[in-house]
């Protein structure tokens, strides 16, 4: 015969709840986002919440990395799959203007605005770095491609990475403001018009 499991089942979905943490923190951002804010969405009791997930800042850090896997993967998923940079930027500013103006969740970007107002040293820090190393990547990815003869050689990779981070943490700030998405699609065509000259064929990008 089974033995009877012992303990008490969770009375909720973890995903579900996590979820709705991330909604929560996304639109009132880390600092405004209240543990009775959390318990409410995610329909369970402090208790609950510290033993499923911790801490508000735990929970938080949890939060983070579900985002860029879930919401904020289009990024990384432009630079995997385009031939080239400039058809990764453009891709990934474009789906942006969708992404952050998608009336299915908060506006903007989560790593972007939850970091408003926010006077926890530690978790200002840790989103800086993070946005820091997205601009880094994109700068290593524009530096391969002029190495390989894609961009002109008198490119500098951290001006013009600096420029799209720019842009790109603009674009989430106008989306908060009521921008629509053919707004910000605008503003990725302009964008993209300053890009510098291709040395190679972009393969129709």
């Amino acid at each position: 015969m089974a033995t009877k499991q012992r303990g008490r089942p969770r009375s909720f979905d973890r995903e579900t709840a996590l979820e709705q943490a991330i909604r929560t923190f996304w639109e009132n951002g880390y600092e405004a986002t209240s543990v009775s804010d959390l318990t409410r969405v995610m329909g369970i009791g402090a208790p609950s919440l510290y033993a499923a997930f911790g801490d508000k800042r735990t929970l938080f850090d949890e939060v983070v990395v579900r985002y860029g896997a879930t919401h904020g993967s289009f990024s990384g998923r432009a630079f995997d799959e385009e031939p080239t940079v400039r058809a990764a930027v453009s891709r990934m500013l474009h789906e942006a203007a969708a992404e952050f103006t998608d009336p299915a969740h908060p506006r903007g970007c989560l790593v972007i605005t939850a970091a408003t107002n926010c006077t926890t040293p530690e978790v200002e820090e840790d989103l800086r770095a993070r946005r820091n190393g997205n601009i880094a990547d994109i700068a290593s990815r524009i530096g391969a491609a002029v190495a390989a003869g894609e961009l002109p050689e008198g490119t500098d990779p951290g001006a013009l990475a600096r420029y799209v981070g720019a842009v790109f943490q603009g674009m989430s700030q106008q989306a908060r403001d009521g921008a629509t998405r053919a707004d910000l699609e605008s503003v990725a065509d302009l964008a993209m018009g300053v890009w510098p000259a291709a040395r190679l064929p972009e393969n129709g990008a």
